[in-house]
């Protein structure tokens, strides 16, 4: 049967089987329409089963998982091209042949069954491939400037022509004629490198748990954020993108967003899919114990919040003795609840009075119950908790805090006065700070405060007027008693449910705001210290101080190698004689710089340093000295890590190591230690540590990427962090260069074991190659093997190069054509390599070579062509972006081994110490930024004890053009100026 009636029949065979989708599925409308048929509504026997269709699909597509490598790729097979141009174009039922009109008769008439379906395809495996799990979002968007409707494959962010279509889903299905089904369809939907902007492609996100409110909007109320850029951003970590990546690589799909605001859409996201993942789950469980009624899973699915999940399905938890409301309704008093707002004027409350009954024994009995089925009517309906929220966000709501009456007399009275400011606090929650949340919590988790959330009763009073006046009113004339009880139920449900709700949601908000905040100020502080500026090339003194155990040294030469490591006591009155030892070690390894860790002691052997060196003991050497932050030092000196790294050496001559190293290459020294114990966060223990490490590690990942690593000669731990790869693909990277020498260029990654197309396309352009070192390698290499050059054509094929070793009956080692062991200039830059054929046509358009890379010369021909040429009209000749022209620009542009960390702060060198005596108001100094808080920054002048500026004196006005540049404000690791009264 050809494939034009086949496509036919699947939308007839669509149509049919609507009745058995979910019920959560279906529109409200049809649901009102069964509710009028129907008073009480019984979930229907079909419904069961289809309610299962998720989590079915999910179990299906490991049958086939074994094939799915030798699978070629969808869009390679010019066949598979024809098909999609056939399927795309209009079919007409008229169209369809007789004997298709005759199936699709059969398919209105009755349910499908598996003769049909057999008669209908005579494609086993394409229905099969219909059965495989999808990704979790299905992207769909329409033509953009009016582009071609083919469905040829899109190519890749550089060679991305406006006017690209997407491919549909529908045409996805239909893909794997003759070929053998795949393990996962992946979505590589969104034109790279055109962003998507029109309103017809908003929206168009689908989920594969739905709920009765949009994903993408949610997401972009929540975020502040473009519709289509969060619809954009959802396709990107669907098809397993890293931040990083996106942040570099897809900038005009994501409209330039930076790291931050990527991280916290995808924190957000997660948070939504949490909440209809849980919400599933719950309709699955209430529905297997028979309890689901239409309005309870319409009101499930209206939950955006846990918090709202809870509230809605707190009564039907196991073990719950059900609510006021349930004991009601089995008392048989719902019919009497909906009679008093459709029928008041039939209702006659005294026929339901049954002596011999609980609950039903008095009149008032029945009026409190039929109250108890109002007020949960209420509180559950999605329009009168929509109308208070409205109302609060209008009015004063405030958090209070005061001090706990329980706080027993032997309570730690340290304690409690650290908590002074908040015992008589009160602050409107509009208005109240992320730091000031966070100390109250900590505060009611020692049981010292107490926190309650104060709503005015004027919220009260017109909520309870709109209620009975407007939402609740009685359809037809109510008798006094009647109306009573209504006003009563009113009163009740915002007493005892609903704003009882209310606080929960005020509480949770500025809490999880308050964490998110506080964890990303952890996460800018993490960035500003690993982005610290290195010191290359100088012979470094660590210094580890120390007490009883005296200070430890190391030095370490300008390539961070372990010259001498010593041990010298300078408190203990043997500082003279200790002296004459530092001045002999500083002078045989012609070391001028001094690294003290800010540890215990620090004051001591700083002040002891500077004595020395304003005596010019140190002659000739100019010594100079700074101080760094030591945290995390003891931490990774007693790892495994370390222990692999200095095997034999003590522990605490490591720690002076890691001081030392830590100047010389943050970024390669602090990834290994674990983010949270480098101590620049702010009530970093009192927030969720999932998240906070997820962040982190997410940071640390960030700023390794876009430094970039030398493939050739950076370190395991380091390479772990690149977008992309983890430990086992850093391992393996390792072991294949230490079994074949260094990479010649960046294809040469994909010959690594556990390296495949989509972990190559996130890492290869973080992923740098030292030109100069591969020239001398390759030609020493062409050297030695000039004589055995004849003998090795003789005797092998050129056709491939074996790079690894299997045994027999194992899979294929991979292998790489010979022709690509040759070096790329390119690959030395921060451009992708799928943007090299766009790279390589620039440099024809400006006249230049690969020579010429990162020399005065190109910049000369580049400046030349932007000044005759407008950016966007040289990317449109290109058939590029401007954000993938501008990433080639600065890659042709910047010179080899360029660091943009060399723009950066270097730490604050010194050659004598300051006193707090020695201040005065108006002594302007400059410090370096020890932490950066929610009110203020730490900066450390010098003197002992750090100085606060609080955040209202941090203006953009005070910060250097660069830093307003980059807007990185103040962090860890920064120099400012400061004057001495603010302290």
């Amino acid at each position: 049967m050809s494939a034009l009636s086949r496509r036919a029949k699947l939308k007839v065979q669509a149509v049919v089987v609507k009745d058995e989708l979910p019920s959560f599925l279906e529109s409200s409308s049809e649901s009102e329409e069964d509710n009028d048929k129907d008073s009480s509504w019984e979930p229907q026997k079909k419904a069961s089963s289809s309610l299962k269709l998720p989590i079915s699909k999910k179990n299906k597509p490991k049958k086939v998982s074994v094939v799915q490598k030798k699978a070629p790729q969808i869009s390679s097979s010019p066949r598979k091209v024809a098909i999609k141009e056939e399927l795309n174009s209009s079919v007409l039922i008229d169209d369809v042949s007789e004997d298709s009109k005759d199936e699709l008769k059969v398919l209105q008439k009755q349910k499908t069954t598996t003769s049909t379906r057999k008669r209908v395809s005579n494609k086993p495996r394409t229905q099969k491939a219909k059965k495989l799990k999808v990704d979790e979002v299905i992207c769909r968007t329409d033509n953009v400037d009016g582009g071609g409707g083919s469905g040829i494959e899109i190519p890749s962010t550089s060679t991305m022509q406006r006017g690209s279509s997407i491919k549909k889903r529908e045409d996805e299905e239909d893909l794997t004629f003759g070929e053998p089904p795949l393990k996962k369809i992946k979505s590589t939907l969104f034109p790279q490198g055109q962003p998507v902007r029109t309103a017809g492609n908003v929206g168009k996100v689908k989920e594969e748990l739905e709920m009765n409110w949009d994903m993408v909007q949610v997401l972009s109320e929540r975020t502040n954020i473009e519709p289509w850029v969060c619809a954009n951003i959802i396709c990107l970590f669907n098809d397993d993108n890293t931040i990083p990546f996106i942040a570099r690589y897809r900038k005009e799909l994501i409209n330039n967003l930076d790291a931050d605001a990527l991280r916290e859409v995808q924190q957000t996201l997660e948070e939504l899919r949490t909440v209809a993942k849980k919400t599933h789950a719950t309709i699955q469980k209430i529905k297997k114990e028979g309890k689901l009624s239409e309005s309870l899973l319409t009101a499930l699915l209206n939950c955006r919040t846990l918090e709202e999940l809870d509230h809605v399905s707190a009564p039907y938890k196991t073990g719950s003795k059900g609510t006021k409301a349930q004991r009601a309704k089995q008392l048989g008093l719902e019919g009497a609840a909906k009679a008093l707002l459709e029928n008041p004027g039939t209702l006659n409350l005294l026929s339901f009075v049954k002596p011999s009954v609980k609950g039903l024994s008095t009149l008032q009995e029945i009026e409190i119950g039929v109250q108890h089925i109002l007020a949960d009517m209420f509180a559950k309906d999605k329009d009168t908790l929509d109308f208070i929220r409205k109302l609060c966000s209008r009015r004063y709501v405030c958090i209070q805090s005061s001090l706990a009456k329980v706080s027993s007399k032997n309570e730690r009275e340290k304690d409690i006065s650290k908590f002074q400011l908040y015992q008589n606090f009160s602050c409107n929650i509009k208005s109240i700070q992320h730091h000031q949340i966070l100390a109250i919590n900590r505060g009611e988790n020692l049981k010292i405060l107490t926190v309650k959330v104060n709503i005015p009763d004027s919220v009260k009073n017109e909520f309870c007027s709109w209620c009975v006046q407007n939402r609740w009113r009685p359809l037809q004339f109510a008798r006094p008693e009647l109306m009573k009880i209504l006003h009563d139920s009113v009163e009740d449900s915002y007493k005892r449910l609903i704003y009882p709700l209310l606080c929960r949601e005020y509480r949770s908000k500025l809490t999880s705001d308050a964490e998110k905040e506080s964890i990303m100020m952890f996460g800018r502080n993490l960035r500003q210290l690993l982005l610290t500026s290195p010191v290359p090339g100088r012979t470094l003194m660590g210094v580890d101080p120390g007490y009883k155990h005296g200070c430890k040294l190391a030095i370490v030469s300008p390539t961070s190698q372990i010259l001498h490591t010593d041990v010298v006591y300078l408190h203990s009155g043997q500082g003279f004689r200790e002296a004459e030892k530092i001045k002999r070690l500083l002078l045989n390894f012609n070391c001028s710089t001094v690294v003290i860790g800010n540890g215990t002691a620090c004051r001591e052997t700083e002040a002891y340093f500077a004595d020395l060196i304003m005596k010019k003991y140190f002659a000739p050497l100019d010594v100079v000295y700074c101080i760094v932050n030591e945290a995390g030092a003891s931490i990774y000196s007693v790892s495994p890590e370390a222990n692999k790294e200095m095997p034999g050496l003590d522990p605490n001559l490591r720690s002076a190591v890691s001081i030392a190293r830590r100047v010389q290459d943050p970024l390669a020294e602090l990834v290994k230690i674990e983010p949270k114990h480098i101590g620049v966060g702010m009530y970093q223990h009192d927030v969720s540590q999932t998240l906070l490490k997820a962040t982190l590690d997410s940071v640390v990942e960030e700023c390794v990427s876009f430094v970039g690593v030398d493939i050739n000669i950076c370190s395991e731990i380091l390479l772990r962090h690149i977008a992309g790869l983890n430990a086992s693909r850093a391992k393996n990277i390792i072991e294949w260069r230490e079994k074949n020498g260094p990479f010649i260029n960046r294809e040469q990654l994909k010959s690594v074991k556990g390296l495949g197309p989509k972990s190559f396309q996130q890492c290869a352009g973080f992923i740098r190659f030292n030109q100069d070192y591969i020239r001398t390698f390759c030609s020493l290499q062409n050297e030695s093997s000039a004589g055995n050059q004849v003998l090795s054509i003789a005797v092998t094929t050129p056709i491939d190069v074996q790079f690894t070793d299997e045994k027999q009956g194992k899979k294929k080692s991979k292998t790489a054509p010979k022709a690509t062991l040759k070096p790329n200039p390119l690959d030395q830059t921060c451009i992708h390599p799928e943007s090299y054929d766009i790279a390589m046509r620039f440099l024809s358009l400006v006249g230049g070579n690969l020579c010429e890379i990162g020399k005065p010369e190109m910049q000369q021909k580049i400046n030349s062509l932007l000044q005759k040429e407008e950016v966007e009209g040289i990317a449109k000749s290109l058939g590029t972006t401007v954000q993938t022209l501008q990433i080639i620009i600065d890659g042709l542009s910047q010179p080899e081994s360029f660091d943009f960390r060399t723009d950066f702060d270097k730490p604050d060198f010194k050659r004598s110490i300051v006193c707090l005596e020695d201040l005065n108001v108006g002594t302007v100094l400059t410090g370096k930024v020890e932490n950066a808080t929610l009110f203020g920054v730490f900066v450390d002048i010098g003197v002992g004890k750090s100085g606060l500026i609080p955040i209202r004196n941090v203006t953009e006005a005070k910060l250097s053009k660069v830093k307003k540049r980059r807007s990185l404000g103040l962090g860890p690791g920064r120099e400012g100026g400061s004057q001495s009264d603010q302290y």
